[in-house]
């Protein structure tokens, strides 16, 4: 979508700032012992607490509130009372919710101490690259300067990035137009970035094959065995100058 009018704008920001302070409570809960299913149930009462509803519970009947991801599982990781989070893992939680109307998505890897050194710099290269693909959004300019800006800062660091996870347009639904914003850099990708327009910027960094592959279970995403990946995602709305990021909290 793009931003018409100051309830737009207005309403994007508390979605947001939902979308941002249930991550962050989630992020802080993370710890060895706890299953996937109890984080995202405190995930789900955070949302219904604020009157939110969980994006791809409505958009596409996910089971569950949230999508938690462990190791080489990429994205889309179904929570389950079965899957309990151990020392030395990396999580992935991906937040996304509804209110009124509007729509965030939101993002983060973090790893369960104790940490190896692989997921440190995995993560902070990753944090790395967010910075710059949001750095490089700006109305009038090239869309692909995105992914050019996100898979520099991949390869400088030793890592690539998984081609077949985006980010998006967002805003009146969970996927819009632009609906594929590559994490690399495309030039035949002639698409211009506008004033007002709400996207995510999600990089996927990892030490493993440029593609992710689905699980049996038809949700889960996942990177070659024994590889990793880490995701860091914003909600931003594109100006002349720095995005305005919606969901910080």
């Amino acid at each position: 979508m793009s931003i018409d009018t100051d309830k737009d704008l207005e309403q994007l920001k508390r979605i947001g700032r939902i979308v941002a302070l249930t991550l962050q409570t989630m992020l802080d809960q993370v710890k060895p012992g706890i299953t996937t299913a109890e984080l995202d149930h405190i995930g789900g009462k955070m949302l219904a607490k604020h009157g939110a509803r969980s994006a791809p519970k409505i958009t596409y009947d996910f089971p569950g509130h949230t999508c938690i991801s462990i190791n080489d599982e990429v994205a889309h990781g179904i929570p389950k009372a079965d899957r309990v989070i151990r020392a030395g893992d990396l999580v992935n939680i991906d937040v996304s919710a509804e209110l009124n109307g509007y729509f965030a998505d939101s993002g983060a890897s973090i790893p369960v101490p104790p940490t190896p050194q692989l997921f440190t710099k995995l993560c902070r290269s990753t944090r790395s690259a967010l910075k710059a693909g949001m750095k490089a959004a700006r109305a009038g300019q090239p869309l692909n300067r995105i992914g050019k800006a996100i898979s520099k800062e991949a390869y400088r660091a030793g890592f690539g990035v998984i081609h077949n996870l985006c980010s998006h347009g967002v805003g009146r639904a969970l996927h819009e137009e632009p609906e594929y914003i590559p994490s690399y850099y495309d030039s035949r990708d002639k698409r211009t970035l506008h004033e007002g327009q709400v996207i995510t910027i999600e990089p996927f960094l990892t030490n493993g094959p440029p593609m992710a592959f689905q699980d049996r279970d038809g949700w889960t995403l996942r990177t070659q065995e024994g590889c990793f990946a880490a995701q860091y995602e914003h909600t931003i709305v594109i100006t002349k100058r720095q995005p305005i990021v919606i969901t910080r909290a």
